[in-house]
């Protein structure tokens, strides 16, 4: 054996450092939630909310679908899918608006609600929650709820604090402190950790005072200001944010909007797509991987009305009216399509929803988008899983251990959004459900290699 230049104990001292703490980034991140993340979130003024909410936003998305495209045929001509797949997309579109039409409801204080008196506030505080819990003892609500309060600035903290407060108070006292399932608190326009610590502790005193379980009453991050991505320090802010929430941090939502606005956008270009928002998308996509915490991208404000409207006792509209009210809605419908196409490919896999004739088009562009690539990931996956986990080449895809890791998320993606069904996933991956169910590629090839 050849002599080295050094000593091989000082090799043994410099590499040993490596051992004092975690190597990578999983070393330090929990990993990805195995909860099932909401294909979007609907956001509705919180004095309108009623406990059959959920419900009557579905119906009016099947009467908005059922007027402006009867047919599959129709919708593919409507919103710009693909017509060897639109019969599949509108097919499960209808049932899942039937069955489930919001995955998300968020009670909204904030912008969809305004500044209005303290006693309409309080009043409204407590109404909605009484109507949440109402919807709770109902089996009415979506399988994700919660509130956004306002910004904990020097301005509104106050009313903030009081609205949150009388409306966790009012909700523990309607379910005996058990709340409801999944709820989320949503945090606007936050500029320093010390917001998200000083909510984070008063959802404990609250907890502790009324009795409900530690712990229970997740965070959501909004992050719509240049602080929220980049700090007074030039460092990323994101991770200093999900540490002060103390464990509770479920998501960040990007507010387009604002944060274009904020960054000194004109009005005219602030939209989902601009390359700051992109930017912004891309550092907490970057910062938050491996967390556990699910990323949303921002709503499309453009929506799917029509421009026209009879009159209660007038005549019907013209055929031009007509005509005008279906281009406008087939636009909005086409640019919320892009737009979500947009945040999936960049691996944002929610986003917001602001009128019930917007659900359609979200499940629909979730739906096609898993289904473009079905075909090249099952022959990949279960190429794959034949070779074992050495390398292998599938047409002009390569293939590694990660990349396997992947192409099952990629199954569960698709399963969890209702683009596929268990059954299908199975007879397209050949696995079976509970390897599906375990989301680990290397513990399916070990297991399948004993």
């Amino acid at each position: 054996m050849k002599k080295t230049t050094l000593a091989p104990d000082v090799i043994t001292k410099l590499l040993a450092r490596l051992d004092r703490g975690p190597t990578t980034r999983a070393g330090i991140m929990p990993g990805a939630s195995e909860k099932r993340q909401p294909v979007h979130t609907v956001y509705g003024g919180a004095h309108l909310f009623r406990a059959d909410a959920a419900a009557r936003l579905g119906a009016i998305a099947v009467r908005t679908l059922q007027e402006f495209a009867p047919d599959a045929r129709a919708f593919a001509a409507a919103a710009g899918f693909p017509e060897n797949r639109v019969q599949m997309i509108y097919a499960r579109v209808i049932e899942k608006l039937r069955r489930e039409p919001v995955e998300d409801y968020r009670l909204d204080f904030e912008d969809g609600y305004g500044i209005r008196p303290d006693s309409e506030e309080d009043g409204h505080a407590e109404a909605a929650a009484a109507e949440l819990a109402a919807g709770g003892a109902a089996g009415q609500l979506p399988p994700y709820t919660g509130i956004r309060i306002k910004p904990l600035n020097r301005a509104l903290r106050r009313r903030s604090v009081r609205t949150l407060e009388i409306f966790l108070t009012t909700l523990a006292k309607k379910t005996s402190g058990k709340l409801v399932p999944n709820f989320a608190v949503t945090l606007p326009k936050i500029t320093s950790p010390a917001q998200l610590a000083a909510l984070a502790e008063l959802l404990s005193k609250l907890e502790r005072k009324l009795h409900v379980a530690a712990g229970a009453i997740a965070i959501e991050l909004m992050i719509e200001t240049p602080e929220s991505i980049i700090n007074e320090r030039g460092v990323c802010a994101l991770p200093e944010f999900v540490a002060a929430a103390d464990g509770r941090c479920r998501g960040a939502h990007f507010g387009p909007y604002d944060y274009a606005a904020a960054c000194g956008i004109t009005a005219a270009h602030q939209t989902i797509t601009h390359p700051a928002c992109d930017f912004a998308r891309s550092v907490m996509r970057v910062a938050l991987a491996g967390s556990g915490v699910w990323l949303s991208d921002g709503p499309t404000n453009i929506l799917p009305l029509p421009i026209h409207r009879p009159a209660k006792d007038g005549p019907p509209l013209t055929v031009e009216q007509s005509l005008q009210n279906r281009e406008a809605v087939y636009r909005a419908w086409k640019l919320h399509v892009e737009h979500i196409r947009h945040s999936l490919m960049n691996g944002f896999y929610q986003g917001w929803d602001l009128h019930p004739a917007q659900l359609p088009t979200r499940f629909a562009a979730v739906c096609d988008f898993f289904l473009a690539g079905l075909d090249s990931a099952s022959e990949r996956l279960r190429n794959f899983i034949e070779k074992a986990a050495r390398a292998t080449v599938s047409g002009e895809m390569f293939d590694d251990a990660a990349t396997g890791q992947g192409l099952l998320n990629y199954f569960l993606r698709a399963m969890r959004a209702g683009a596929i069904t268990e059954q299908e996933a199975r007879e397209r991956s050949g696995l079976t459900i509970e390897e599906l169910r375990a989301a680990s590629f290397l513990n399916i090839l070990e297991n399948r290699n004993k």
